[in-house]
């Protein structure tokens, strides 16, 4: 995927983070989510993750600029993982969903699920387990581990917990509750279904030949 058309490298401009606009309409991804809850995700919750990324980055700048004493470090720096995490995650997550129904992934991608998961339905019976057991609220990830090369799926929590030095994400479905709860109330489940029904799989797979591309530089 070109950096020019890759709504993951639109987060950050001039030296600040930025909300990049939706990739598509707000009403574009019926039946899976409705309107209310695109505009209130992407232009409240996300928003405040870049805002919030943005006052942690500044924080530590004036820490390093001995303006603000080098205690204040520690608790920026949390606040730096959290936000940006969530920015970034969230960046991923409106690329991770396309408003077309695709067949399912292709190339390269088909074939890694089908050598690290046996199948696509080994891969959808794993993806749906983690989003289903991350606690509380947090996110299931579809990516490729650095060391052995191959697929798994991560359930993070709090954007920037249970992550694996070098993982490269592909695909990501939001399971904090206000990413579904407006139209699937609790059921998870259900909201987690519709997501891979309305997978963007072909922006992962860019993204593989992309990560794919880079290691073997």
């Amino acid at each position: 995927m070109d950096k020019k058309t890759c709504h993951c490298c639109k987060g950050y401009a001039d030296g600040s983070y930025v909300l990049p606009p939706l990739p598509y309409e707000a009403d574009a991804l019926e039946p899976l989510l409705d309107v209310r809850t695109v505009n209130t995700h992407h232009d409240r919750h996300h928003a405040a993750y870049v805002a919030g990324a943005n006052a942690a980055a500044e924080t530590l700048r004036k820490v390093a600029g001995n303006v603000y004493d080098e205690a204040v470090a520690s608790s920026a720096m949390r606040k730096l993982a959290f936000n940006l995490g969530g920015h970034i995650l969230h960046c991923l997550y409106w690329d991770s969903i396309s408003p077309e129904k695709q067949d399912g992934p292709t190339g390269v991608l088909a074939d890694a699920i089908q050598a690290d998961f046996g199948s696509y339905d080994g891969f959808m019976r794993v993806f749906r387990g983690v989003a289903m057991g991350v606690q509380g609220s947090g996110w299931a990830v579809l990516g490729r581990e650095r060391l052995s090369k191959r697929l798994t799926v991560l359930g993070i929590e709090r954007h920037q917990d249970i992550l694996l030095p070098g993982f490269k994400p592909l695909l990501a479905c939001d399971v904090w509750e206000h990413a579904y709860y407006l139209r699937y109330l609790n059921n998870r489940a259900g909201y987690v279904d519709a997501f891979l029904r309305q997978a963007n799989w072909a922006a992962a797979l860019k993204k593989l030949e992309r990560h794919s591309h880079e290691q073997a530089r």
